[in-house]
């Protein structure tokens, strides 16, 4: 099984609510009575394969269906499973008219179901989960990629003080921040070790960050296979898992998007070692002008520091599960699959580095 199909396997569709993730139906239901437009009853209750972070459910009633995204059980760290920031971007969002699931309900009080959580829409459509969609025609492919690159285009376009987010996040010095964090992260983490290349990294990219300051609302995680495409044409109706938003780089965050053409698909989805015209989509360089000319800029100069950057910050998120593998706290198949390819992700992040002018 390929990582693509291995991936849609273990994320796609829904299960029977696992042991320790129960709703109480009674208690939901009576919130959504009470705060959801519409909404009529009875009420079933099934789990998302997916969404382990932030445990996700669909919601099912004879009229429609729903979704609920909410923290897990059991103590969380400060700031982590910040499900209410979550809702507050997709309504932020929404009005821009952005494509994200509407929401219908934040509930803030854990009373309820034991956490916070939210009620949106179920958006239904397709969701790729290799890069290369090799399920579609070559023309229908170029244009699901133009739909992508105009999606974040725009979101990058979206002034966050207009749409209630201008204090979602710090504003300012986000290379800096992130490389902080992200460094101390593996720095601390001695159960998992070193990498060399990720060493070479946390000493190289501090001093190299390019000039430029640029803030908007930044996805964090914008993947191919956290979109749904509409069923009969090449439009992306609804972007999901917002989990890392916040404000920050734009170049960063398309960078991150774009660093499918470099990724190997046996890591994450991405078509590296693949000549897109095979596929019927623009290559790397005509992708980043098209994004460019979306966003009225000349170009994106720092755009090799910003790819090796975020190769880095992948492989500083792997060298944390490589911890959490040998603390015996994460001893899934894929998470053990993810520290496999660690040292292969650390030497490609230093490559990128080296395409930025590291030696």
């Amino acid at each position: 099984m390929t990582g693509e199909a291995s991936a849609a396997a273990a994320n796609s569709g829904t299960t029977a609510v696992r042991d320790g993730y129960a709703i109480d139906s009674a208690a939901l239901d009576g919130w959504m009575r009470e705060h959801v437009a519409g909404y009529a009853g009875p009420l079933a209750i099934e789990q998302f394969r997916g969404g382990q972070s932030n445990p996700t459910y669909k919601l099912v009633t004879p009229g429609r269906s729903y979704v609920l995204r909410k923290q897990p059980p059991g103590v969380l760290l400060k700031g982590a499973h910040a499900v209410d920031r979550e809702a507050r971007v997709l309504t932020g969002l929404a009005r821009a008219d952005f494509p994200v699931a509407r929401v219908h309900g934040l509930c803030i009080d854990p009373n309820v179901i034991g956490t916070i959580f939210y009620v949106m829409d179920m958006v239904e459509g397709r969701i790729f989960w290799d890069a290369a969609i090799p399920e579609v025609s070559d023309s229908e492919r170029g244009a699901l990629f133009d739909a992508m690159n105009a999606t974040i285009a725009q979101l990058h376009s979206i002034d966050p003080a207009a749409v209630g987010l201008g204090d979602y996040g710090r504003p300012g010095n986000y290379f800096a921040r992130q490389i902080g964090r992200w460094s101390q992260q593996y720095l601390e983490d001695t159960d998992a070790g070193r990498d060399p290349h990720l060493d070479k990294l946390i000493a190289w990219l501090p001093d190299h960050i390019p000039p430029g300051d640029e803030s908007a609302i930044v996805h964090g995680d914008f993947r191919i296979d956290n979109m749904i495409f509409a069923a009969d044409e090449p439009k992306v109706i609804a972007v999901l898992d917002w989990e890392l938003s916040t404000l920050g780089h734009p170049g960063a965050d398309f960078a991150y998007h774009a660093m499918m053409y470099r990724m190997p698909p046996h890591i994450v989805a991405g078509l590296g070692g693949t000549d897109p015209a095979t596929l019927g989509v623009p290559d790397e360089a005509a992708y980043v002008a098209s994004y460019c000319a979306r966003r009225g800029i000349d170009g994106l100069p720092g755009y090799d520091f910003y790819v090796a950057f975020n190769f880095f910050r992948l492989a500083a998120i792997f060298h944390g599960i490589r911890g959490r593998v040998a603390r015996g706290t994460a001893a899934s198949a894929q998470a053990r699959s993810r520290v496999e390819m660690l040292p292969e992700l650390a030497r490609l992040a230093w490559e990128q580095a080296v395409r930025a002018g590291a030696s």
